[in-house]
């Protein structure tokens, strides 16, 4: 099922817990922690702007996370449920591009995306439901994030079509899928066009799995239109 994306710009933001919410990382308040408590949520961030220079992650004014760079993530982390102040700032200095608060749902998952080219860097937030597969299977969401690449699908290769019509910040649910090697591809919406082959993708029975498309189209290096993918559980 195809969704739209919560996008928040930039500036103090407050969202409802009854909404997918979240973000950051461990600090000396033990604001965060890897420890299991039922009163906590688990978040992962995610550097998805690809112009954007490596982040500092700060909760509640403490420093979390330092020099996140794109495209990494920092795996999940246990979060005190409750509003929380978060601020993404240039790594190492006092520029915060991102400030929002965050009301955390206790013994809920979310995925907080830092997306969009740097002059429009943005956060998605998305919630993460970690149910275990079916025998056999493995759950795949796919999460458009290359700010200069328009609307597609990914199918197999030469085949049918897994995941139609996606536009920038838009993603599709986590959707079961046999466990098993696929080879895929990114097509420009509704066309026969690749315009990125994503060879010997392995899924495993009991994992979950997020891909995300990074990158600009045109892009060089490790800006160059691509994929990534997390293992979310």
């Amino acid at each position: 099922m195809k969704s739209k994306s919560l996008i928040f710009g930039l500036g103090a933001l407050t969202i409802s817990a009854l909404l997918v919410s979240g973000c950051s990382d461990d600090d000396d308040n033990n604001i965060m922690s890897s420890g299991s408590n039922p009163d906590q949520s688990t978040v992962m961030i995610i550097h998805a702007s690809p112009d954007a220079p490596g982040v500092d992650i700060l909760v509640d004014n403490a420093k979390a996370v330092t020099n996140l760079g794109f495209p990494q993530n920092t795996g999940y982390v246990n979060v005190s449920a409750g509003m929380r102040n978060v601020k993404v700032n240039a790594t190492g200095t006092s520029t915060t591009v991102i400030n929002g608060h965050f009301d955390l749902a206790a013994d809920a998952h979310y995925s907080v995306f830092a997306v969009d080219s740097v002059s429009k860097i943005t956060v998605l937030v998305l919630s993460d439901n970690l149910a275990v597969p079916a025998s056999g299977k493995s759950h795949v969401r796919f999460v458009h994030l290359s700010p200069n690449a328009p609307a597609v699908d990914i199918g197999l290769t030469g085949g049918g079509v897994v995941f139609p019509d996606v536009a920038f910040k838009e993603y599709v649910d986590f959707t079961p899928l046999d466990a098993g090697t696929y080879d895929l591809e990114v097509r420009l919406a509704g066309t026969s066009t690749v315009v990125l082959p994503l060879p010997g993708i392995t899924l495993q029975a009991g994992k979950i799995y997020t891909v995300f498309a990074k990158g600009f189209v045109g892009g060089t290096g490790d800006k160059a239109l691509g994929a990534e993918i997390i293992v979310n559980k």
